[in-house]
C-alpha cells in the first residue's frame, strides 16, 4: 500500500504553520526552513511543521509559492485523487444547472476555487480546454484528461491542452497546446441560446471568457433602445447579447484585427448581415477621442488586465481612471457605463475609487446600480481571498 511517506519532506519555520491551519493553499518560499535542492519542479511533497505534524501535500515549484496544497490530510495524490477532485468540480456545476441545451459553455475547474490550485477546466460542448498554471499540473495532464471523459453525465470526449503560455517560463517545461484526447472540428458552443464560435487553439485564455455570462445577460436587459458600444470586444460576447436585446445600434472596438474578425462572425453566427452592427480595429483612447459627446448610450468597458502583479498596482489604477474617464466623458446623459476590472491584483475597494476618480474628474452625477463579480463556476475559496478576481460596476450617468 502507497503511502505519503515516498514524497520529500519540506520543513516550516517555527511559527509558520498558522495560514495551514486556516486553510490557505499557498506555501510561500519564506515559510520554509531551506528551499530544497533536490526536488524537481511539480513534484509533490509534504509540507510538515517545525513540530513535525503533516500539515498538507501539494505540488512543488521553484518561486515565491512554494508550494500549492491539494490536501490538507496526509494522503496520496494519485488518479483517484483527481478523479474524486473533478467529480466534486462536476458536481456543483450540475446543481447550478450550466449543461443545458441552451448552455454548453461554462467552467468546470476553477484551480484554488476548486481545491485544484494551478488547473482550470473550460468546457465547450463535448469539449475540455484544459490550462495548467503550476508545473505539478502539467505532468499531471494526461491523468486529468482522461478523469474528464469519466465524469457521469458531463459527455467530454475531446480533451485540448492549452498551456503554452500559462507555465512559469523558468521551469523550462516546453509545453505543446495539442489534443491529448480525441480531436474537434467543430468550435461553436452555446451560452444562454446564443452561439459562439470558440477558437481554442489560438484564442486568448481557452478560447473564450466564460467568467462575463451573467453580466452579458444583464446587459441584454438595459440594451433596448440603446446604442452599444463594446470597448475591448475580444470575441463580441457582449455585442451578440446588446443585439439580442434590442440595441438599435452595436458598435464593437479593438486594438486587434483578428478579434473584430471573431467578432462578426458571431454576430453573423447569430444575425447573418445584421446593418445595427460595425466592427473597428482601433486603439481605444483613440476611438473614444474620435467619436462625438453623447454618441452612445450604453457602453461597456471590459480591458485586458492592467496588472498582472502589485507592483504595477499604480499604473494599472491610473490606466482604469484614465478608461473610465473617456468613457463617461463620451457617454450620452442617461446612460449606463458597465466597467470591469480582471486584475487579480486590483482589489474591489482600489477598483471602486479608481471609478470614483473618473467620475469625479468629469463632473458627472453618477449612480451605481449593480457591484459585479465572478460568476458562480468561478467560485471562491473561502480561505483563498484571492481568488476574487473580476470586479464591475454598473453606472447610471446623468
Amino acid at each position: 500500500m502507497q503511502t505519503t511517506s515516498q514524497y520529500p519532506d519540506l520543513r516550516l519555520r517555527r511559527g509558520k504553520e498558522a495560514s495551514l491551519e486556516r486553510f490557505h493553499p499557498w506555501v510561500f518560499s519564506g515559510a520554509l526552513t531551506a528551499m530544497p535542492t533536490d526536488v524537481e519542479e511539480g513534484q509533490v511533497v509534504r509540507v510538515l511543521a517545525a513540530d513535525g505534524r503533516v500539515m498538507g501535500v501539494g505540488h512543488f515549484q521553484i518561486g515565491s509559492i512554494a508550494v500549492r496544497i491539494l490536501s490538507f490530510s496526509d494522503r496520496i495524490i494519485d488518479a483517484d485523487f483527481y478523479y474524486q477532485a473533478l467529480l466534486q468540480a462536476w458536481t456543483l456545476r450540475k446543481a447550478l444547472r450550466l449543461r443545458r441545451d441552451d448552455n454548453t459553455a461554462f467552467r468546470l475547474v476553477h484551480g484554488e476555487g476548486d481545491f485544484l490550485p494551478g488547473l482550470v477546466v473550460d468546457i465547450y460542448g463535448d469539449t475540455a480546454v484544459v490550462q495548467a498554471h503550476s508545473p505539478g499540473m502539467h505532468f499531471a495532464r494526461q491523468i486529468i484528461a482522461e478523469a474528464l471523459t469519466r465524469l457521469p453525465d458531463l459527455g467530454v470526449v475531446n480533451v485540448y491542452y492549452k498551456s503554452e503560455t500559462t507555465l512559469p517560463y523558468k521551469a523550462r517545461l516546453d509545453p505543446v497546446n495539442d489534443y491529448l484526447i480525441g480531436h474537434s472540428d467543430t468550435n461553436i458552443a452555446i451560452e444562454n441560446g446564443l452561439k459562439f464560435n470558440i477558437d481554442w487553439l489560438r484564442g486568448q485564455k481557452t478560447g473564450f471568457f466564460v467568467d462575463q455570462r451573467d453580466n452579458r445577460a444583464l446587459l441584454e436587459q438595459y440594451s433596448r433602445g440603446r446604442r452599444v458600444l463594446n470597448m475591448f470586444c475580444y470575441t463580441g460576447g457582449f455585442s451578440v447579447y446588446a443585439m439580442r436585446g434590442g440595441a438599435t445600434q452595436v458598435d464593437s472596438v479593438d486594438s486587434s484585427a483578428k478579434a473584430v474578425a471573431l467578432t462578426e462572425a458571431n454576430i453573423r453566427l447569430n444575425f447573418g448581415d445584421d446593418p445595427r452592427h460595425h466592427a473597428y480595429a482601433e486603439d481605444a483612447f483613440k476611438y473614444l477621442d474620435s467619436v462625438g459627446d453623447n454618441a452612445y448610450d450604453l457602453m461597456v468597458l471590459d480591458p485586458p488586465a492592467f496588472a498582472k502583479h502589485r507592483d504595477a498596482l499604480r499604473n494599472a489604477l491610473r490606466g482604469y481612471q484614465k478608461l473610465n474617464a473617456a468613457g463617461l466623458r463620451r457617454i450620452a446623459p442617461g446612460g449606463i457605463l458597465f466597467t470591469f476590472s480582471c486584475s487579480q491584483a486590483v482589489d474591489r475597494r482600489d477598483f471602486r475609487l479608481a471609478v470614483f476618480s473618473a467620475a469625479a474628474q468629469t463632473g458627472r452625477r453618477v449612480r451605481i446600480l449593480h457591484q459585479l463579480t465572478q460568476p458562480a463556476d468561478h467560485p471562491i475559496n473561502i480561505y483563498h481571498p484571492e481568488g476574487e478576481y473580476l470586479k464591475g460596476l454598473i453606472l447610471y450617468v446623468e
